[in-house]
């Protein structure tokens, strides 16, 4: 799973996640791209089942890019714990997605397998996604 190796703040605020995403919106390495549309957060473990299951639907023809990370630590109190006694401790890592953020690029096969590729991705992230291709400037 992923997770950073070390963090200023052990135990962030909530933070809002308004309007859309400003850096990491169009396609840059690969050659199609999934594309968040709504905001939310997306766990490690979400980012490593999506990241799985494209490296098994391209096989080793193509590469995939990982274009976002879990920097934000989610923290959860013990159950049956009574209000009040501080903040709990870090539970899990999550990645904050606004919408227009490119997720997973891919290169090195069709715009078919590609569609298929991100389809099954989408399906393991929380929230709802589109596929994109890349921007000739």
């Amino acid at each position: 799973m992923l997770a950073p190796r070390k963090v200023k703040y052990r135990k962030p605020q909530k933070g809002r996640m308004k309007g859309m995403s400003v850096r990491g919106s169009h396609v840059a390495f690969g050659t199609f791209g999934l594309k968040a549309l709504e905001p939310g957060w997306i766990t490690s473990r979400q980012i490593e089942a999506a990241r799985i299951v494209l490296s098994r639907s391209i096989k080793k023809v193509g590469k995939v890019w990982i274009r976002i990370f879990p920097h934000k630590a989610i923290t959860k109190k013990p159950a049956e714990t009574r209000m009040g006694k501080g903040k709990g401790s870090p539970e899990y890592w999550v990645a904050v997605v606004k919408p227009g953020r490119i997720l997973f690029e891919i290169d090195g096969i069709d715009f078919e397998q590609a569609q298929e590729a991100f389809r099954k991705c989408s399906n393991k992230l929380p929230i709802k996604a589109k596929i994109v291709s890349r921007r000739e400037l």
